[in-house]
Parts: structure tokens; C-alpha cells; sequence
């Protein structure tokens, strides 16, 4: 089985290029990098059609 390289789910920036943080979510990994952590914090919304389930996601209320 091939190994899938991890990607920024958000820039799709490698492990190469940015550093990377994984994630797991309904059972699957993620990756992200730093510039877009934010994204999933405040502005989940705008993962959807990208993240299975981000229409599901709340954003960190303040």
C-alpha cells in the first residue's frame, strides 16, 4: 500500500515546504499548517467541501 504524502488540507503545501500538524478526525488524518490552524479554530466553515463533516464544525466563539 502506498504511503500518501502529507499535505496542508487548506494550501495543500508538503512537508517539505511548511512545517505540517496532524490531525485526526472521524476516524481519518489531516494535515494543516501553521498559517491555516486558524481556519479550523475561527472559521470552520470555510473547510467545507474540503473536511468530510466541517459542516458540522463551530467556530470558537469569542
Amino acid at each position: 500500500m502506498l504511503e500518501k504524502t502529507p499535505i496542508c488540507l487548506v494550501c495543500q503545501s508538503d512537508q517539505d515546504q511548511v512545517p505540517l500538524i496532524q490531525l485526526t478526525y472521524r476516524g481519518d488524518t489531516y494535515h494543516v499548517c501553521p498559517e491555516h490552524l486558524p481556519v479550523f479554530i475561527h472559521s470552520p466553515q470555510k473547510l467545507v467541501g474540503i473536511l468530510p463533516g466541517a459542516e458540522n464544525l463551530k467556530a470558537h466563539q469569542h
